[in-house]
């Protein structure tokens, strides 16, 4: 089967299951170069890059930087063969990825617990300044209030800091979700959100990606995740991988292969000083994408650490320094 895109000059499926084995020719801006692109879960973010400079509408923004974007994009990747869709046309932080969905999964609101494994990157969230112009002078530095690990394990408790323990206080949504799969995959209720109107203002900054939702399909777990607001350059690859991880996660100890991850954005733009940056990252061509493994004795959720998660395969270009916009 062919067809046009805009970033794609001819695209042949050979195995629908098997990434490696599909042959994209893409072509850049220079008319005449052409190169094979066996990496199709990469080429939806390239197509989501071109196509927001390209046809995107200029916004102002919270930061006053101005962005450029597009409401209402979907990409769905593939997950089949263990594929992990990280991002090869720029190195993207693995560990930062495995550490801060860890991080959530503990439940943990503390930017200095995820600070302390050498991720920064809620470190500006929670930084003193940013907790007092947010009305938060009471909180020490690095609580950032009832977020995504917070909603993730305990929806529904009431937040006292970053500090106390909540064993047992609201619902355990985590839980909850690789409860009802193992009872009835066919469930159409396998809901994931960290979207809580009551805790928004508490927190020092709401949800992005606000909500998932799981479905079991031919021994197959697939996910669909909606997220509100999607920085493409910076953002949303990390977000692709996040969520990825969490799909063959819970497919792991679900007895599942993972299967497709949906992903919707609301606004999806690009900070305009990203532009840049973004140009040469679309004159770069993807290496095929890396794969994912999983270390023995895992039986639950809370089994996984960074040393039993572990990467293979991951060829990358270089990394492309991007500010982070506050």
């Amino acid at each position: 089967m062919k067809r046009s895109l805009s970033l794609i000059d001819e695209v042949e499926y050979n195995d629908e299951n098997n990434n490696d084995n599909h042959s994209i020719v893409f072509r850049p801006k220079t008319p005449r170069l052409r190169s094979v692109l066996p990496n199709t879960n990469e080429l939806q973010y390239l197509k989501l890059v071109q196509e927001t400079l390209t046809n995107g509408t200029e916004k102002p923004d919270r930061t006053g930087t101005g962005t450029i974007m597009q409401f209402g994009i979907m990409m769905k990747f593939n997950l089949a063969n263990n594929t992990m869709p990280l991002l090869t046309t720029k190195r993207v932080h693995w560990k930062g990825v495995v550490e801060e969905l860890l991080w959530f999964l503990s439940g943990s609101t503390d930017a200095k617990a995820l600070s302390a494994k050498g991720v920064k990157i809620w470190d500006d969230n929670g930084r003193r300044d940013i907790l007092d112009k947010l009305g938060f002078p009471e909180r020490r530095e690095g609580d950032l209030g009832p977020i995504y690990g917070f909603q993730w394990r305990h929806f529904g408790a009431q937040y006292r800091g970053c500090d106390e323990d909540y064993t047992g206080e609201g619902v355990d949504q985590i839980a909850n979700v690789i409860r009802c799969i193992k009872a009835d995959a066919s469930s159409r209720r396998l809901a994931l959100t960290a979207w809580n109107p009551v805790d928004i203002p508490k927190m020092a900054l709401p949800p992005c990606h606000m909500q998932v939702v799981f479905g079991v399909n031919d021994g197959k777990l697939d996910a669909l995740m909606t997220q509100r607001s999607g920085d493409i350059g910076l953002g949303v690859p990390f977000n692709i991988a996040s969520y990825a991880l969490l799909i063959h996660m819970i497919a792991h100890v679900t007895g599942l292969k993972p299967g497709i991850f949906t992903h919707v954005i609301c606004d999806a733009h690009i900070y305009k000083n990203h532009v840049e940056q973004l140009k040469t990252q679309l004159e770069r061509r993807p290496f095929p994408p890396p794969t994912i493994k999983f270390g023995d004795g895992i039986e639950t959720i809370n089994d996984f650490t960074s040393d039993n998660i572990k990467l293979e395969g991951y060829r990358h270009h270089p990394a492309i320094p991007m500010p982070l916009n506050v």
